[in-house]
């Protein structure tokens, strides 16, 4: 296991884990998690892949603290400039949540860089209305933080969400920065695709595991599946079943393995 540091366009320290040898999987964690919440689900891979495992910025090692330096396309950027570090001509990526909006927009944005997509529950894709609610949400966490510590902001937050969220954001709190946490809240604020139905021009083979939660719908995994034109929905759901990082690891392993199999033997 080696753990590297590299620095993004705007001079931000960011930081990742590697580990294992093959092609290259890059598991991006959700919002509020850091890099270990994925390390579960990096073992599993270990044998047969190349798995980078970044802190994405505001999380855990990678510390940000300026609310203007966190937009989709920073958060793109920086996933390339990691790829370019470690040398890697492209690489299959795979996120939860926050790390699931980067996949797509890295995938519509440089799909020359991205052999494959692996979407562990979207994150919700709002008309207006939606889009400012969501704001006014994450303007009210990030003043809770900023008010009283990271557990004062997620506690009124986590009770609709799958249990397995909140194992992996009690776990990340002694590792994470509360004025980066705040900062990196300011994403609310950009916009990350403005329909379902931009998503069709995404050409790369996506796997589609569909959350459970008002924040990661359900009914929206299933038309995302449906709107990618190689698509594939997955029979695994991120529901509340699942209670740990590791319980998390072991339900969507074996359809990602799957899918991954596919897409190597063909990039290969």
């Amino acid at each position: 296991m080696t753990e590297i540091g590299y620095r993004a366009s705007d001079g931000c320290a960011l930081h990742a884990t590697v580990v294992g040898a093959g092609p290259a999987l890059v598991l991006l964690h959700a919002g509020g998690p850091d890099r270990r919440s994925m390390l579960p689900l990096a073992e599993r891979f270990t044998g047969d892949w190349t798995v980078v495992l970044p802190d994405l910025r505001g999380y855990g090692r990678s510390v940000c603290r300026e609310p203007a330096r966190y937009t989709w396309a920073r958060y793109v950027e920086d996933v390339i400039l990691l790829l370019d570090h470690l040398e890697l001509p492209d690489a299959v990526l795979a996120g939860a949540g926050l790390g699931s909006t980067i996949t797509l927009r890295a995938a519509a944005s440089d799909p020359e860089r991205v052999r494959a997509a692996v979407l562990i529950g979207v994150e919700d894709i709002e008309d207006d209305e939606a889009k400012e609610a969501e704001i006014r949400f994450l303007d009210a966490f990030a003043a809770r933080v900023a008010a009283d510590g990271i557990e004062a902001g997620w506690e009124p937050v986590l009770a609709d969400l799958p249990p397995v969220v909140g194992d992996m954001v009690r776990d990340a709190v002694p590792r994470s920065d509360p004025a980066s946490i705040v900062a990196a809240a300011a994403i609310g604020h950009d916009r990350s695709f403005r329909s379902v139905g931009e998503l069709a021009a995404i050409t790369v083979p996506a796997l589609v595991l569909p959350g459970t939660d008002p924040r990661h719908p359900t009914a929206l995994a299933e038309e995302v599946a449906d709107v990618l034109p190689e698509g594939h929905l997955a029979t695994v759901s991120i529901g509340n079943g699942l209670r740990t990082a590791e319980d998390l690891a072991a339900a969507v392993a074996p359809e990602m393995r799957a899918f991954l199999g596919r897409v190597r033997v063909r990039g290969e």
